[in-house]
């Protein structure tokens, strides 16, 4: 089947890697890629003009998380070593580490802002930080097993999170509590993400379902049963049109949320896909699995639409006025099965001439700034970084 103009298509993949890749995400620019592995290690990706990859050695187990600051100026991550870790993202791998949890961290997530981090645990619990002010602001105790994700809305005045308890549960920022919670019988939610416009929350299920919660009328709005396996991580096109998937079952899914119906399923993986997604532009998209490497796809969707419907998310976020009804697809439960019509592309296949990159990696050692470091000595890009922190406890303290 030859591939129409408008297909998503693969244009490279990464190798460098040693175990299977579990997080991925673009920097602000869309020029990086960050990657975490079982392998230990988180790496960064440069695409242009030569690829070239930097190694970041300094986490003592399995990196979870990975994400870049909406500046671009540090990358965090999570680890099952418990901890996590602040970045700077250059060939001297400055690093700053806290025990953040008491058990192996699951995701990272910075506010749209940058000022505040959201970490989630197997410790059930999920906290909050201030990069800014480097302190500990709070933690959210309402999960009753490990949780999975906990994702900021795109005002900051939300998170949503999952566990392995089979909720999905909303939190207030301001209050600090939980405002709703969502519990499915089948299985539990691997990852869970809001909608540009703050309107809906998707969530990938154990259970190979993807569902679309409407957070103003609290129900399910979608539920699309298009894979054959665990559904890992989800990712929403900057539109808010489109919604991609990556599951154990070695696929991408790419559905159409205004349609409410499989348009995609991509092929390139060779076993579980962990981790996918968008850059901000909307213009590519990279995913990673169980086969170590890293695949980067250019998405090919109508620029003109999904631009001038980033422009209208934007602008909605500058005001107090709840969304319109007619925000969000279908405004009554949809559920969805397997639609013949969708199309399938396997690279492997039908790609002639892959750009494949193979870069030369070079290791980069974390170094952590010392307690002895004159405050006044240090650059100031490097002041979240200052000195590493432990929290054995609950922590009540300053991260300086």
């Amino acid at each position: 089947m030859a591939f129409a103009p408008e297909d998503p298509i693969l244009e490279r993949y990464f190798k460098g890697h040693k175990a299977a890749v579990t997080s991925v995400d673009f920097s602000p620019n869309g020029k990086r890629l960050a990657s975490a592995s079982w392998d230990t290690f988180l790496m960064l990706w440069d695409f242009k003009p030569q690829p070239k990859a930097l190694r970041y050695v300094g986490h003592k187990d399995v990196v979870t998380s990975v994400q870049f600051s909406p500046l671009g100026n540090l990358v965090a991550s999570a680890s099952r070593d418990r901890t996590v870790r602040l970045w700077i993202p250059d060939r001297k791998g400055k690093s700053s580490e806290f025990k953040a949890h008491t058990a192996p961290v699951r995701s990272v997530d910075f506010s749209c802002d940058g000022q505040f981090l959201a970490t989630a645990s197997e410790d059930k619990s999920i906290k909050v930080w201030n990069m800014y002010r480097q302190r500990f602001l709070y933690s959210l105790y309402r999960h009753t097993h490990w949780v999975c994700c906990a994702r900021f809305s795109a005002d900051g005045r939300l998170i949503v999170s999952c566990s392995e308890d089979k909720t999905v549960k909303i939190w207030d920022t301001t209050n600090k509590l939980c405002i709703n919670s969502f519990t499915d019988s089948e299985g539990f939610a691997n990852f869970v993400s809001f909608n540009p416009s703050g309107t809906c929350i998707a969530s990938a299920g154990s259970d190979h379902t993807v569902k679309l919660w409407d957070i103003r009328v609290n129900k399910l709005l979608q539920n699309y049963q298009v894979h054959s396996s665990g559904v890992n991580c989800l990712s929403f096109h900057p539109s808010g049109n489109y919604l991609i998937t990556a599951s154990s079952d070695g696929t991408l899914k790419i559905l159409d949320l205004v349609e409410g119906r499989l348009i995609y399923t991509l092929q390139g993986h060779t076993g579980p896909v962990f981790a996918i997604s968008f850059s901000k532009d909307g213009q590519q998209f990279t995913s990673g699995g169980a086969d170590a490497q890293i695949l980067l796809w250019k998405t090919n969707f109508d620029e003109m639409n999904y631009k001038d419907l980033l422009k209208k998310n934007i602008k909605r976020l500058h005001f107090d006025a709840p969304p319109h009804l007619l925000d969000i697809y279908p405004r009554t439960s949809h559920h969805h099965g397997r639609k013949p019509e969708s199309i399938e592309i396997n690279p492997k296949l039908e790609v002639v001439n892959l750009q494949t990159s193979d870069p030369l990696v070079v290791d980069i050692l974390s170094s952590e700034s010392s307690n002895t470091t004159a405050r006044n000595a240090r650059p100031p890009h490097l002041c979240l970084l200052e000195s590493p922190v432990f929290f054995k406890t609950e922590p009540k303290c300053h991260l300086i």
